[in-house]
């Protein structure tokens, strides 16, 4: 999110298996989102610009907004304009801004209260949708806008979009929510379960200018986590040994789960009912925001009319969290088609041209659902999110053996349930011997998995035949897997890959449980029972691949012991307060024979 520092920065967000899910917190807060140079606007256009900087917008408490404002320079009658509402400082939209006004559109990058030029305090998420309601029908009215607005913007300025949307600002036409977190489920943890990034961000958007010095050493950081992983130190104390006032910090961590506390930074049913604008939502299948991006449009399609869902469409690229806004052919190790690279500035002009001045539905648009098919360069259209997964078949979990080796694995396959002896895998909180590895391998690709192999012994894995054609894989993976534990907690990963013909791998999705949530997120149950119990993974993120001739699936479940995650010492007792002194060993048994038929569940896309 913040383009122009991003670029300069090597911030190592991510470790081993953990890729995805430590992407969540580095894309959330936008400490990633490096802008390439398409995103630029033409050398020309800054020539077809008039810029007025400091221009102050009154909210109705009082406390004034600092704005800069793009505006056409050539002489037109008032038009519909869009503004942006960051803590990442106004300038960062610098090129935004240019380009949409040497379109003829005027665009305003707005400092969210207590941060930039703007007067008051910043309390993350907590002002910007009563702000930017302020913000909308102020604009409505200045001379150069004809009464129309909407917004722009993605991550932390997405969620501002839909907070501003649901309080009905008059003037707002329509929104373009992009990589939107929810809170609660992306933002500040994903599944109940923490990392050190929220640190970093804080930090980062600390006072009132950017600070990515503070954020942003990847050496610092990667040491002085590794140093605290090794000696077991508590999550909770990482805040403390960083100094500051850190109250913000203290109240999110009060709160590990899902609650009403998080309930207020969202949206209610009755609010998304009423909402009766246009709306283009758009995330990315390695989108670190993708869980809360799907939250906000799910819950939307479940509260709208027939007619509100038929305004409301979804894009889902082949991106990372920057390249929701700026399509990147390579990212992670991996390699998109030319497909792949939209042009979004142009895609945002078109559909507010079409929503707001009558020009022509973007033909982008096919149908309410696009989605990009990694691996075949090619983009599909359907008419629901449901509809984009053809069948769900069970490939179902065995073994022959002890299935704790990538070499000697246990079997996926869509026959009947498995006959073997039940798999498992001890995991010590006070092993930490992977630290000096996790610290060399490269946390940007998705397609290293030296990690992987390194936790040969440590974790459970199972492939699938190798496919005989192309097929395509595209939805949200499942697995309801038995699984018993003789301690209280632990927290256990399922990750899913392609391994191609010559033994390359491709993180396709992967989810967390932390088991005293199995049940619910919103309530803690430890566990008390040595027997066995279902365990639903049923919030993998979405991903779209035609999977090779070839390729095989490979499942790996295991745990998290990573100096990049709040760390499970397996006790029971609350995890950002254990330390090494806490530290439990937990026996993970899982079981696949027919009275606990454990299986991942693939969603097959259309042939």
């Amino acid at each position: 999110m913040v383009e122009s520092i991003a670029a300069r920065t090597a911030l190592r967000d991510r470790g081993g298996n953990m890729a995805k899910m430590a992407l969540a917190w580095a894309a959330l807060f936008g400490l990633v989102a490096a802008a390439p140079a398409s995103a630029q606007p033409d050398q020309s256009d800054g020539a077809k610009v008039r810029l007025e900087w400091g221009v102050q917008i009154p909210m109705r408490d009082g406390t004034r907004l600092n704005a800069t404002v793009y505006r056409p320079k050539a002489e037109a009658k008032p038009d519909f304009c869009v503004f942006t509402l960051t803590p990442y400082i106004s300038e960062s939209y610098h090129e935004r801004g240019i380009y949409f006004a040497a379109h003829g559109v005027p665009f305003l990058t707005v400092d969210v209260r207590g941060r930039g030029n703007s007067e008051g305090q910043f309390r993350p998420l907590i002002a910007e949708g009563d702000d930017g309601r302020d913000v909308a029908e102020w604009l409505a009215r200045q001379p150069e806008c004809n009464g129309k607005v909407s917004m722009w913007g993605g991550s932390y300025a997405g969620h501002d979009q839909w907070a501003t949307a649901v309080r009905r600002p008059a003037g707002l036409a329509t929104i373009v929510p992009v990589a939107s977190p929810w809170a609660g489920v992306d933002f500040p943890f994903q599944n109940n379960v923490t990392m050190p990034y929220v640190f970093q961000w804080m930090m980062f958007t600390g006072g009132k200018a950017l600070q990515p010095n503070l954020a942003f050493d990847s050496g610092f950081w990667n040491a002085m986590l590794r140093d605290r992983f090794e000696k077991g130190l508590s999550f909770r104390s990482l805040g403390q040994s960083l100094g500051g006032d850190q109250a913000v910090l203290k109240e999110w961590l009060d709160h590990p789960m899902v609650d009403e506390y998080w309930d207020s930074y969202n949206a209610t049913p009755e609010q998304l009912a009423a909402l009766d604008i246009p709306i283009l939502s758009i995330t990315g299948s390695y989108d670190g925001d993708q869980p809360g991006a799907l939250k906000w449009y799910d819950e939307h399609m479940k509260a709208a009319t027939p007619e509100q869902k038929a305004r409301h469409f979804l894009i889902i690229g082949p991106w990372d969290h920057a390249g929701t806004r700026t399509p990147r052919a390579e990212f992670g190790g991996l390699k998109m088609g030319p497909a792949s690279l939209i042009d979004m500035n142009r895609l945002h002009l078109d559909w507010y041209r079409w929503t707001m001045a009558n020009g022509p539905k973007p033909d982008f648009l096919k149908k309410p659902v696009a989605y990009y098919v990694m691996g075949a360069d090619t983009w599909r259209h359907a008419d629901s999110l449901a509809a984009v997964t053809a069948r769900e078949t069970a490939y179902f979990l065995d073994s022959a053996a002890n299935a704790d080796k990538v070499m000697a694995s246990g079997s996926l396959a869509a026959a009947d349930p498995g006959k073997g002896k039940p798999d498992s895998y001890v995991y010590d909180p006070r092993d930490v011997s992977l630290a000096a590895l996790e610290s060399e391998v490269d946390p940007t690709m998705l397609n290293d998995q030296r990690l992987v192999l390194a936790k040969d012994g440590r974790q459970l894995v199972y492939h699938s035949a190798p496919f005989d054609r192309p097929t395509e894989i595209s939805g949200f993976f499942k697995l309801k897997a038995w699984i018993a534990i003789d301690q209280p907690d632990t927290d256990i990963q399922a990750t899913v890959y392609e391994i191609d013909g010559a033994g390359n791998s491709i993180q396709l999705s992967s989810q967390v449980i932390r088991a005293r949530y199995r049940e619910s997120l919103r309530e803690a149950r430890l566990v008390t029972t040595t027997k066995p119990l279902l365990y639903d993974f049923d919030r993998f993120t979405f991903v779209s691949r035609q999977i090779a001739k070839g390729s095989r699936l490979r499942l790996v479940v295991g745990p998290i012991n990573s100096m990049f995650v709040e760390k499970n010492f397996n006790s029971g007792k609350t995890v950002a307060d254990e330390t090494m002194a806490d530290a439990r060993a937990v026996k993970v048994s899982l079981f696949h024979d027919r009275a606990h038929p454990s299986a991942l569940y693939i969603p097959f896309g259309h042939p």
